[in-house]
């Protein structure tokens, strides 16, 4: 019994502390008044006020406000410093904001397709076409040119025109033609050596005139 008459004492010391808690949910106090600041509608009429000088409601005129900042900017002038108090600006209509080269309307003013025609011509006009002439000799050297060699030459690769012996015909094409960095380089030695009729070195097995797998079509290309 002692124990129970001790929590109801306890439980009303704690409901003589407790005060009255403004209504959170609703944003007003017991009063009526707005928390932070006095009457709410008397503060938004005086706030909207302030915004407008002087007239009632808020005038919405950013949409123009940000239109006529973006013509400013495609014109040169400076754009109009966006606030409430703003009128809403004079909008000018169909404003393209584009360059003149762009704008058809100007470019048809200037020229039409038979000029253009005409400059087309005239830059046809001045073309220079330079014709291949002879690989110069390269200077200081003796060994061949296979550009010229083949230029000279008419056989597609594999078409074989001279004999060649069957001999240790693969081992000598390995040998001879791995010691070589390029076909390039293996095909000015191949006829240094007396090729294309002569294969020394076994660099043609297949007697077409090119050694170790050169191939004379990028030059012929290059000249036609």
């Amino acid at each position: 019994m002692r124990y129970i008459l001790c929590g109801v004492m306890a439980a009303a010391a704690l409901a003589g502390c407790t005060t009255s808690v403004p209504d959170s949910a609703a944003g007003v106090t017991d009063s009526g008044q707005g928390v932070g600041f006095g009457n709410y509608d008397d503060y938004r009429d005086e706030r909207e006020t302030q915004l407008t000088g002087g007239a009632s409601g808020v005038q919405d005129n950013s949409d123009a406000i940000a239109r006529q900042a973006a013509a400013a900017l495609n014109s040169g002038e400076a754009p109009v410093n966006a606030s409430p108090s703003n009128p809403a600006p004079a909008i000018v209509e169909n404003a393209r904001g584009i360059s003149g080269e762009n704008d058809f309307n100007a470019v048809s003013a200037q020229r039409d397709i038979s000029a253009d025609a005409a400059m087309i011509a005239q830059n046809r006009a001045q073309y220079e076409v330079i014709q291949p002439t002879d690989v110069p000799a390269r200077p200081g050297s003796s060994r061949p040119n296979i550009v010229a060699f083949a230029l000279q030459s008419t056989n597609p690769v594999g078409t074989a025109l001279y004999k060649r012996s069957s001999f240790r015909a693969e081992t000598k094409y390995a040998q001879s033609c791995g010691s070589f960095p390029s076909a390039d380089l293996a095909q000015e030695e191949f006829l240094a050596q007396g090729g294309p009729e002569k294969d020394r070195k076994g660099m043609d097995p297949d007697g077409d005139g090119y050694a170790c797998g050169w191939n004379p079509a990028p030059f012929r290309a290059a000249k036609g």
